[in-house]
């Protein structure tokens, strides 16, 4: 991170930790700061549009008498109670523009709320803090940059269950190195969390082909060539804002996150590249407040055409839908925990269609230690479209299924001892020939068994009964052996255990809304 971003970075968050005196939290303080950052983008543009003529303008904020006066500069002019009023009642009425959520405005003040009812301390976040940036014109490498920093911080906080939506951008870039982006794809991400996929996928693409790119090129993906959906709308609105920031998108344009349940129905449109991390956890299930006005969960199934098995299980189920994203030619990349892998009934179906149907290519098997939910010990999996199948009689399309071990030796922390990108260069060589190779075909071509790549054939891994792909992993020498089974070992991976019990329940007491907080 340059300098600048990071002074930008810690001038905001230490600003964070002022306002949770106040009861508010970092993902909170973050929400608030995308309404003030977006405010002063649409005041920033006003301004570099005030000498054009008034037919070629695009107003950010309404264009009516009503709105004549208000926004940034009114904010600016403004202290005490009158500054809070003002702002809340600025937001309630700029949640009420765009109900659809139909523009970038639209979606970042959907349903906004207050949460600074400190007037000192907005007025400081104000005039202070966001005031004296320019945050429209001025480098994504330090805007963008920062404004991720502050999310990455922020998916620390367990207690505001950030984390769970959190994928390290050690392991998004890894991932994108692999799947090679050009600007000809249409890239999208179903379970999109705060962006950091489509982020990865842009600055690719752009630092691969800037130069060669042309201005039609760089503007099919501020016009929807890229895009994301997401469930929650406050982390959708976190994931605008972080486009908005990489000047990805335009905060006048249509909006590039969609807020909706990217499970419900088939895709409205295709993707050639799918980037993917579901949000851990097996079940699909919505929250229902009864008749007594007691509240309770319920487990959810979709029932799609184009799914091959119906299950409550939501992991399979992305499974299946990131398969029907797919373009003719199109490829994923999509995180899955190990039960994929091995759970039985329709999980066993779901798999064997997958090899069937897909070119199933490469699967990365990840240690654990590297997601914010500690206990998951999950896996990339990497396969791209094939052409129908005549008939069942067929060979699958996956012919080979090569599996890299980066689990076994192999421990991380997310501090002490994080997963950098070095640790994952050997795989991005030798499975798919980054830095290597110009096509990703010809490396896996190239391909040689050795060490901790190992081949399966996909004919014989789908005529098993249970199409356990559980598989791959290699044999730890005696010294891993003894290591793993040390007392500090054994006592990280039950502390990762209990991190990840505590996330879900955090997130159970979400979903109920049950206040967690001890008693004052």
């Amino acid at each position: 991170m340059k300098p600048e971003a990071r002074r930008l970075v810690d001038r905001l968050w230490n600003y964070c930790n002022v306002l949770r005196d106040d009861g508010v939290s970092s993902l909170e303080y973050l929400e608030q700061l995308s309404f003030l950052v977006f405010l002063k983008m649409a005041a920033e543009k006003e301004e570099a549009n005030k000498d054009l003529p008034a037919s070629q303008r695009r107003h950010v904020l309404p264009d009516t008498d009503e709105w004549e006066g208000r926004g940034w500069t009114h904010l600016l002019d403004l202290s005490g109670e009158e500054l809070e009023e003002t702002y809340t009642q600025l937001l309630t009425d700029l949640g009420k523009q765009d109900e659809g959520g139909n523009s970038a405005l639209g979606l970042i003040f959907h349903r906004a709320r207050n949460r600074i009812q400190n007037a000192t301390n907005l007025r400081r976040l104000i005039v202070d803090l966001i005031d004296k940036e320019p945050w429209l014109g001025s480098s994504k490498d330090i805007k963008g940059d920062a404004y991720e920093a502050l999310i990455a911080r922020s998916a620390e906080d367990t207690k505001a269950g950030a984390g769970q939506y959190f994928t390290p951008r050690v392991l998004i870039e890894s991932i994108v190195r692999c799947m090679r982006p050009n600007p000809e794809d249409t890239i999208t991400d179903p379970a999109c969390g705060t962006g950091g996929f489509l982020l990865a996928a842009h600055d690719y693409i752009v630092n691969m082909y800037g130069d060669e790119m042309s201005v039609d090129e760089s503007a099919r993906f501020d016009e929807g060539a890229i895009w994301g959906t997401e469930l929650v709308p406050a982390t959708a609105r976190l994931a605008a804002m972080n486009l908005l920031l990489h000047g990805i998108g335009r905060p006048d344009g249509k909006p590039l996150i969609h807020v909706e349940d990217a499970l419900a129905k088939p895709p409205a449109k295709k993707a050639s590249k799918v980037l993917a991390n579901p949000p851990f956890g097996k079940k699909s299930s919505i929250v229902i407040t009864n008749v007594d006005g007691t509240v309770s969960r319920e487990d959810m199934s979709y029932h799609r055409q184009d799914f091959w098995e119906t299950t409550t299980n939501k992991q399979f189920n992305f499974v299946q839908h990131i398969a029907s994203l797919l373009t003719d030619n199109g490829t994923a990349a999509v995180i899955l925990p190990d039960n994929v892998l091995f759970e039985g009934g329709r999980g066993a179906t779901i798999r064997r269609e997958l090899l069937k149907r897909f070119n199933l290519h490469t699967m990365l098997r990840l240690p654990a230690g590297i997601f914010y939910a500690g206990s998951v010990k999950a896996n990339v999996l990497f396969f791209d479209a094939a052409p129908p199948r005549r008939s069942d009689d067929e060979p699958p399309h996956t012919q080979q299924l090569w599996v890299y071990d980066l689990r076994t030796g192999n421990r991380f922390t997310l501090k002490q001892n994080p997963l950098l990108p070095k640790h994952l260069e050997d795989f991005e060589k030798r499975v798919f020939g980054v830095g290597e190779c110009e096509e990703a075909a010809e490396a896996i071509a190239r391909r040689k068994p050795a060490g901790r790549l190992q081949v399966f054939g996909g004919a014989e891994l789908a005529a098993t009964k249970d199409v356990n792909l559980d598989i791959g992993l290699i044999e730890p020498d005696d010294r891993d052996a003894a290591e793993a089974k040390s007392l500090a070992e054994l006592t990280l991976a039950l502390s990762a255990d209990l991190r990840g019990a505590l996330l879900e329940l955090e997130q159970l007491a979400a979903d109920l809304d049950v206040d967690l907080s001890p008693p004052a």
